[in-house]
Parts: C-alpha cells; structure tokens; sequence
C-alpha cells in the first residue's frame, strides 16, 4: 500500500475523496477513478482550458506539427469514398477533436485540392468536453463542421468514416496486478481524509479475466507482482462505432502494442504514463485535474472484439509507413528541391517543416504509433493506398 498526496486540483481531489468515501467498501476501481480525473464535466483534466495541449501545454498531437497529417488522412478518406462507390453523401466523424486543428487541416485540403470529394463530405465531431467544442468552434469558424454526441448518431445510419487519433489510449483503464497466480485488481482508498492510497482486491467485474483469456494471456505465466491494464472502455467505444456504421471504415491511430507485445513479461510495470507540462511520469495521483493519463492501446484486442461486432480487419501498419504511402516522402524530397529556398527566412521555414514531418514518421517518436483500419460491408480486395507499404500482422 503506497499513499499519495500534492498540490493538484483541490477541488477535484476533494471531489474523488468524497466519491471514494461513499463507495462500497470505501474505494474505486482505478479506471473510475481516472474517469473522474479526466472526464469529471466541470473539473476533469479535458474540461478545463484548451490551451494544456500543444507546444505550451503537457503535450503535442500530429496535428500541431503541421498541417501534413491533416492533409495525408484527406487524401486517404477521398479514396476511401470512391471504394464506396462515390455516395452523395460520405460521413467523415472524428472522435475527440481535441482543439480542431486536424479538422481545419483535413477540410481546408479537401476543397482545395478533391474538390469531388469535399462536396459530398459531411464532416461531424464527436466531443465530450464543453470547452474544447468552443476551442474547436472558434477554429473552425466558417467550415462545414457538425458536432453531436454518439449517441445522437443512429444505429447503421454512417455511411463512410469514424476516425480516432490519439483517443483511444486515454480512455478509462482498469489495472490489474498478479499475485501469486491470482488476478486481483488495483483501487483506490483513503488514507486520512484526502490522501489517496492503492490497494489490490478481487476483480471488480469477470470481464477483466474475460478479456486476458480473448487475448491469449495467462495470468500465472506473468509472474508475480506483474501489473498491467485492461481497457475494456476501448472494446464499449469500437462496439459502439461499429453499430453506427452502415458502410464504410474504422481508422484508429494511436500508440499500441499487439497482444503479445503489451502483455510481454519483461513489461513487469505495464504502460500507464501522466503527461504534465511535457515531462512523463507514472503517478497518476500527482496533480490530479492537472495532468493527462494515458495507457497504450491493445490493439489486438480492437481488432479482435470489432470482428465481433461486424467489422473486418483490412490492414495494421504503423503511422510512418501509413504516411509514407500517403506521399509524405514526396513532400520531404520536395524541401530540398533545387531553387525552393530563396532566402534565410525560407532556409529556417524548411529545416522546421523537415523537422515536423521526420517526427510523424520517426521510429522513436510518432512514426511507430500503430494504424488500424477496419471495414464494415466494403470490398475486402479493394487497396488502400494507406496499407500499401509492407504491413504488420496482429496475431
């Protein structure tokens, strides 16, 4: 048992001391606790100012190293709405906009250049935070931009494109340790009146030992006092995505791991990280309103539960091959073409974009983030030019 205590957000910590308190047995599992930490509507981590991301806030996505990403995933949709035949209409949702950057990036590429496509594209946001939409709002003033929540999108009404950057990972997470063979799961107590302390108990619900068993994994051949998460948030979010889908695509970009990886035995502590002011640490009772909490996402258990519900798994690659395929290259090779630089303002414009574009598809930084694409009634044997470099396999 470990006990916690700083300066966060005083009301929130108060907030999930009195949750805490009056739960059964006076503690919550961890993921209701992190639900809290970052969803509470008024105090939680993406309720609060817009601003915590990017270059000044606790962290950057692909969309604020340029409008590269944005443009790439427009050219990738467009050709995913000539597999569908071309439709009138072609829905392109995007879960968790964060400040609406990949949005403006995306659209304003669409009219400029696949003028076809931007005319049937219906683009929707789905977002949870009150704050964000007015960010988002305020960005994307004068776009053809919807937002609603999902559950105001109709079973089997999508005809198109659900699209999650960097969402799934921070989503809800139930940790689990193995003790003596025995899977027990990880809650929060009280220690005084506000400090909060770990403690490991039978798990909370069957689904945790459910979803191990899916994926293959032996809690006895993990050892003992190996820890490591469940998101069975991600298997509810796919499960929901894809009874909306009538026809169309799934694309989820984020970092991840296969089964195997994330439950490997050498991962003695699992892939819980906080993220506050750009620096990583893996206290997530450290400024508690104040920082984000993520955890890798399985990316074999996506796949696995999608095809569960309906969805058919067309490809698994990482962003830098995905990008690759997508003509980032071209646009690298293009910087240093002869006579594009004319002065010294051009020369530092370039070694900046250089720099931006080579993180998106750097091996250590962004570029191993994991991209799968799932398909609900499309052509199995149509190409995506996304996938066309060599592949990953999930199993």
């Amino acid at each position: 048992m470990q006990a916690f205590a700083d300066d966060s957000n005083a009301q929130l910590r108060a907030l999930i001391a009195r949750r805490v308190a009056a739960s059964p047995g006076g503690r919550l599992n961890f993921a209701e606790f992190m639900e809290l930490a970052l969803y509470h509507p008024e105090l939680g981590y993406y309720a609060t100012h817009p601003g915590r991301i990017g270059g000044r806030g606790d962290y950057i996505t692909a969309a604020h190293l340029g409008s590269d990403f944005g443009e790439l995933l427009a050219v990738q949709a467009a050709q995913l709405w000539q597999h569908l035949g071309k439709p009138e209409r072609f829905d392109f949702v995007e879960m968790g906009a964060g400040q609406g950057l990949f949005a403006a990036d995306f659209l304003r590429h669409a009219h400029a250049n696949l003028p076809d496509f931007a005319t049937a594209l219906n683009y929707r946001i789905v977002e949870r935070s009150v704050v964000q939409i007015a960010e988002q709002r305020r960005v994307l003033a004068g776009l053809a931009v919807h937002w609603c929540d999902l559950e105001q999108i109709a079973p089997d009404s999508v005809a198109g494109c659900f699209f999650a950057n960097e969402l799934v990972d921070a989503l809800p997470v139930h940790q689990f340790v193995v003790h003596r063979g025995e899977l027990l799961e990880i809650y929060v107590a009280l220690e005084g009146e506000r400090d909060f302390v770990e403690v490991a108990a039978a798990p909370s619900t069957p689904r945790l030992r459910a979803f191990l068993d899916r994926c293959g994994i032996s809690t006895a051949s993990l050892g003992g006092g190996y820890r490591s998460e469940v998101n069975l948030a991600a298997l509810d979010w796919i499960e929901a995505v894809a009874r909306r889908l009538a026809r169309g695509y799934v694309i989820t970009v984020d970092y991840g791991y296969t089964a195997c990886q994330y439950y490997a035995p050498q991962r003695q502590g699992g892939t819980l990280a906080c993220y506050h002011r750009h620096r990583v640490h893996d206290n997530p009772y450290l400024h508690i309103g104040n920082q984000d909490i993520t955890a890798h996402v399985n990316f074999t258990a996506l796949e696995t539960h999608g095809t569960a519900c309906g969805l058919q798994t067309l490809g698994f690659t990482r962003q830098s091959f995905f990008l690759l395929a997508l003509g980032l290259g071209e646009r690298l090779a293009a910087l240093g073409a002869s006579g594009a630089i004319a002065n010294y303002a051009q020369l530092n414009e370039a070694l900046r974009r250089r720099e931006a574009l080579r993180t998106l598809i750097e091996p250590s930084s962004m570029g191993d983030f994991g991209v799968l694409i799932q398909g609900k009634n499309t052509g199995l044997d149509l190409p995506l030019a996304g996938l066309s470099l060599p592949a990953q396999t999930l199993s």
